[in-house]
């Protein structure tokens, strides 16, 4: 198995002055998830090089056995510091991809034409496509074969206007997951506020949450091996 995972290069938090990047739980979680599973993990951003890190998620309330092992794994940090910029990646080297949030990819991977020629690609050719928490922000602009929004008709869910809310962006944010997922067609749905909740329609997988970015992998994995043996 080969996986992509992408993530965000911006790590401006609007005008507030503040940073922003990737949730590091939310990659953490699924890097070793699919490297316990024996795929081969190869990480990308739009910028290449080491992808900012949401400070908030480094905090000592937010981490978790994933985010530790990480913290003692030199290979995984390696591999985080050296992603490849995202104009360079070919989705036909690869057997689905994952995009891991934190707020940072509204603002870039959400406009990339970049991101939305590999996510067109890989939804296209029936790969999974899995994306967690703000990432399915990243579907924004993305269309399906039939040039209509790739979650138009589909089961999807994301970070909540409530879960937003709670952390004080919704003002900052240039634009709220679960709004954006309804007005593009989506069937969204979620559960309580920080509970982990993943939903499958076809190839698409989203997770709502940082607690769902485990879950969330393992749906990609499951998926995968479904198809294997069809």
């Amino acid at each position: 198995m080969k996986i992509l995972m992408v993530l965000t290069s911006h790590d401006q938090l609007g005008d507030t002055g503040k940073k922003t990047g990737f949730w590091l739980e939310e990659f953490a979680a699924p890097y070793f998830t699919f490297i316990d599973a024996k795929a081969e993990v190869t990480l990308a951003s739009p910028k290449g090089g080491q992808p900012p890190l949401d400070p908030k998620s480094d905090e000592a309330d937010a981490q978790t056995e994933a985010t530790e092992r990480f913290r003692s794994d030199t290979q995984a940090q390696k591999a985080l510091a050296n992603t490849f910029p995202l104009g360079e990646v070919d989705p036909y080297d690869f057997d689905a991809v994952f995009y891991p949030g934190g707020h940072g990819p509204l603002w870039d991977l959400a406009e990339s034409k970049d991101s939305k020629t590999l996510l067109e690609a890989f939804y296209a050719a029936n790969k999974p496509v899995a994306a967690v928490c703000h990432a399915p922000g990243v579907l924004k602009h993305v269309k399906a074969p039939d040039g209509h929004p790739v979650v138009k008709g589909k089961r999807v869910t994301g970070f909540t206007n409530s879960e937003e809310a709670a952390v004080g962006l919704t003002e900052v944010v240039p634009f709220l997951v679960e709004d954006m997922l309804k007005a593009n067609g989506g069937d969204y749905s979620k559960a309580e506020d920080w509970a982990s909740y993943v939903v499958e329609d076809g190839h698409l997988i989203t997770g709502q949450n940082p607690a769902s970015s485990e879950a969330t992998a393992k749906a990609l994995l499951k998926r995968l091996a479904d198809e294997v043996q069809a």
